[in-house]
């Protein structure tokens, strides 16, 4: 059964529609391009708090909800949701707009990724500090 709803409120990180090259003969888009999509829209808060370069060290988890087909609208909400002394975690949601005609709704993937500020040498750097931000150790 697929979940109607409306997007969430806010701007999101990213908004793409793909294409018949990011789909198998079917028209399903693969799962390794959304995976991707995910990652572009998840390290855009993170640089953001890093205040410069971050790298991807972890997919702590991803779930497909719904399939993703060629001509639907993308959007990609994402949030930071931990950040440690050199790490920030991101949840990111992906939201699928169908039939534009009708603007069905359903939330299509769910995932948190974590990133490490690296400085130019592309080693771990620590965080700049947040005033009222309480930091967990990692």
């Amino acid at each position: 059964m697929t979940e109607t709803r409306t997007l969430p409120p806010g701007m999101p990180e990213l908004r793409v529609m793909p294409m018949p090259a990011d789909a198998n003969v079917h028209g399903d888009v693969f799962g390794g391009w959304i995976m991707s999509q995910v990652d572009i829209a998840g390290s855009l808060p993170a640089v953001r708090r890093a205040n410069g370069r971050v790298a991807t060290i972890a997919v702590n988890s991803f779930l497909f909800k719904q399939p993703v087909f060629v001509g639907d609208l993308l959007s990609f909400y994402a949030r930071v949701v931990k950040v440690g002394r050199t790490s920030i975690t991101v949840n990111v949601e992906v939201y699928a707009e169908r039939n534009r005609l009708q603007a069905d709704v359903v939330k299509v993937t769910e995932a948190t990724l974590t990133y490490v500020a690296t400085g130019e040498d592309r080693k771990p750097r620590l965080l700049p500090e947040v005033p009222g931000e309480n930091p967990t150790h990692s």
